[in-house]
């Protein structure tokens, strides 16, 4: 679900989860390994970051302070 940019817009973050959107679009519609890889490298260092946070430490990096990317 991260190459969709489900969880941009469950943080409320529309444009970055259009921007992941279009470019999981793009590399189905033309396929290619590297825009494959480029969704799949972003998405899962992402989903690590987002999962080595404490609670506190997310609430306050993505909802207080409205940081959109890693």
């Amino acid at each position: 679900m991260g190459g969709l940019g489900v969880h941009k817009f469950y943080l409320g973050y529309y444009t970055q989860g259009v921007v992941l959107l279009a470019l999981f679009a793009y590399g189905f519609y033309r396929p290619g390994f590297l825009m494959n890889a480029v969704i799949g490298g972003m998405t899962a260092i992402e989903g690590i970051i987002y999962l080595l946070k404490s609670d506190e430490e997310f609430h306050r990096t993505y909802i207080e302070n409205k940081r959109p990317w890693f």
